[in-house]
């Protein structure tokens, strides 16, 4: 068993020991991507915003849309993570650490998109001088703020004993893990103190990654926008962020062990386990999205119908259609099969529902705004090529310094699963006898 633990450490330390030709390849590329997305933002800081798509009513586009969509999948690691290791999970060990780091780098991207958005970078100082109390958006940058602080504190806490061992083996750049291992040696002090913060974390981190979604939603749902205004919009908002968090992490999970051969420790379990807990948000998903439209339809309200005809029969057809196909429909249909959620099968589902969770953020906030109740004419709205490369931008940027960490941290928490294998079985043993009824004579042996 040491033997076996032992080669899947060196696996995940391989990246950190050395860089082959692929990194090297996927980092020029990746970062000719981003290259590319900060010289459309240079143009775009220059011309200004008018040579984007959006206009008079359509003030906000794809970068709110991608602002939404990153702040989602950002729930994929402490909110995850988080809450199995609260329930003492077991087999979430392998899983927390890739988790945990797509939520800060996802924070990170998400505060970017509203930055870009405003077109002068300048302006976001006017929400913390100007910001007033009782507005939804000032309560977004708090939230997130605390949200990444605690994210990051979340990320750090569980590697730091992985630090610490890599000092002690002198892999990598041993003078950084020395600094930010904190002296850290083991001891059972140590070890006691640190699962405490850990286990403090993870608790505080569960309600605050709710309020930012929830949070969220309200920019939208605290306003009289046709479509907009819904009592629904929090819980619907922090489901389809656990949805899409969840996606985002089987991809991530399914690059890692195939480029770091770590069959044998991201095994098809975590994805059959992780593919149930996607099915069940995804029929949640389709239960909200459908009592959604069932009320708008229902209630006929003009305004409102303008924007529901919009999407369903009229602009905006083949995007909706496409969603609730594609993007709910078939990875329900995939996932309900234990077949379905192998590897390739939650992979399939994760892209269907990562592009399908993205078009139901353009189709919150973009066909709303063409049918507004303000008296000007209807607007229109189509992407430039300037916000498509600032999107592919970064894009290539939250998967360059995702592979960058993998490059200088391990992606895999090795003491965990050490841990996991040194005391987690009879743990569990402990547990189950302690839940099961008492006087049964399977018990007494």
């Amino acid at each position: 068993m040491e033997r076996v633990a032992d080669t899947m450490s060196e696996r995940v330390y391989t990246p950190i020991r050395r860089s082959g030709w692929k990194f090297y390849l996927a980092s020029i590329i990746l970062l000719g991507i981003v290259g590319w997305g900060v010289y459309a933002y240079i143009l775009q800081i220059n011309y200004g915003l008018g040579i984007t798509g959006m206009n008079r009513p359509l003030y906000w586009g794809i970068y709110m849309a991608n602002f939404v969509f990153f702040i989602g999948i950002s729930h994929a690691g402490t909110l995850i993570s988080a809450i199995l290791r609260v329930t003492q999970a077991e087999w979430r060990r392998p899983i927390t650490r890739c988790a945990e780091v797509i939520t800060v780098l996802a924070l990170m991207f998400g505060a970017a998109s509203v930055i870009i958005d405003l077109g002068r970078p300048d302006r976001v100082m006017n929400v913390l001088k100007h910001g007033r109390l009782q507005s939804p958006i000032l309560w977004d940058v708090c939230c997130i703020s605390v949200y990444l602080t605690g994210s990051i504190i979340y990320l750090y806490l569980p590697l730091i004993p992985d630090l610490a061992i890599l000092r002690d083996k002198g892999i990598g750049h041993t003078w950084l893990y020395k600094i930010l291992a904190l002296g850290y040696r083991g001891t059972e002090k140590q070890k006691k103190h640190l699962e405490s913060m850990i286990g403090i974390m993870a608790v505080l981190i569960i309600p605050i990654a709710i309020s930012v979604h929830t949070v969220v939603s309200y920019i939208f749902a605290t306003t009289l926008q046709p479509a907009w205004h819904s009592t629904v919009f929090g819980p619907y908002f922090v489901v389809g962020a656990i949805f899409s968090g969840i996606a985002g992490l089987m991809i991530a999970m399914a690059v890692i062990r195939r480029s770091l051969g770590l069959q044998g420790v991201l095994k098809n379990i975590h994805f059959n386990n992780l593919g149930l807990l996607l099915l069940a948000m995804n029929c949640i998903m389709i239960y909200f999205t459908f009592n959604i439209y069932l009320v708008e339809i229902t209630g006929n309200e003009p305004s409102i119908m303008s924007v529901v005809m919009q999407k369903v029969s009229g602009e905006y057809f083949i995007l909706f259609w496409g969603m609730i196909i594609f993007g709910f429909i078939v990875p329900a249909i995939i996932l309900a099969f234990p077949k379905g959620r192998s590897v390739a099968g939650c992979v399939t589902a994760s892209v269907l529902i990562l592009v399908g969770m993205w078009l139901e953020r353009f189709l919150i906030i973009v066909p709303t705004l063409t049918r507004t109740r303000l008296p000007w004419p209807e607007g229109f709205y189509y992407p430039t090529w300037i916000e498509w490369s600032i999107t592919a931008g970064c894009i290539a940027a939250f998967i360059f310094l995702y592979i960058l960490f993998a490059k200088f941290f391990p992606i895999v928490s090795v003491w965990e699963v050490k841990e996991g294998r040194e005391l987690a079985i009879p743990h569990v043993t402990e547990r189950v006898k302690e839940y099961m009824p008492e006087g049964l004579s399977e018990l007494d042996h």
